[in-house]
């Protein structure tokens, strides 16, 4: 089993393996990489990952600890202990793809929240799709459980998420940038788990199209 050493007080982070809980695993892993060195970080994966624990309740068994995972994990990327290219999603998929975790997990944290369109605006747009893009249900729960959580792991809606997203970043910030390619794409990924969210709550389930297709 692969271990990574941390910097102090982060610990170590283990390698995953089938008889671990890959829910569990995700938590404290993410926990071991971000909690002390980036504190507020910590708090939106929490968030994110709370949330999702939630949300999963909506979608198949077999999906279930997949997104709970990927939630947990989609930031991890930003700590330094990961390393890569400086492109968080990009950076993140690859260190779990070498820490054992199954592809799919890997493949949405690659992918998560429209992060093809700022890939193809700092040319790692090919590195990028060296992971697959699953299309459907899990794929947008994971955007809506990130794109409605504030960067301190409070519930906002998506516009709040936007317009903080905005007043954070600069114009020329190519995350904002690529706003422009695919905030659509996003929006629309949020409204469809609403609504899977709500037909559940009221008992009367969405036909949810689990083709999980690539592209």
């Amino acid at each position: 089993m692969a271990r990574v050493s941390m910097g102090p007080g982060s610990g170590v982070v283990a390698g995953y393996h089938d008889g671990i809980p890959l829910d569990r695993w995700a938590r404290v892993t993410a926990g071991r990489l971000l909690a002390d060195e980036q504190p507020r970080r910590w708090a939106h994966s929490q968030g994110v990952g709370r949330k999702a624990e939630g949300t999963a309740l909506a979608l198949a068994p077999a999906d279930r600890p997949v997104l709970v995972a990927a939630a947990w994990l989609h930031d991890i990327g930003y700590a330094a202990a990961v390393g890569g290219v400086g492109f968080h999603q990009l950076d993140g998929a690859c260190y779990l793809r070498r820490l054992g975790v199954p592809p799919r997990v890997c493949a949405l944290v690659a992918h998560h929240s429209g992060a093809d369109a700022v890939a193809a605006l700092v040319g790692l747009g090919p590195r990028l799709a060296e992971f697959p893009d699953e299309r459907g249900p899990v794929r947008d729960a994971l955007w809506y459980c990130d794109l409605t959580t504030s960067p301190d792991g409070l519930p906002v809606s998506y516009r709040a998420r936007l317009l903080e997203l905005r007043a954070r970043r600069s114009p020329d910030d190519p995350v904002v940038r690529a706003l422009a390619d695919n905030g659509e794409e996003r929006a629309a990924a949020v409204r469809r788990t609403e609504d899977l969210l709500l037909s559940v709550r009221f008992g009367h389930p969405a036909e949810v199209d689990d083709d999980r297709r690539t592209g």
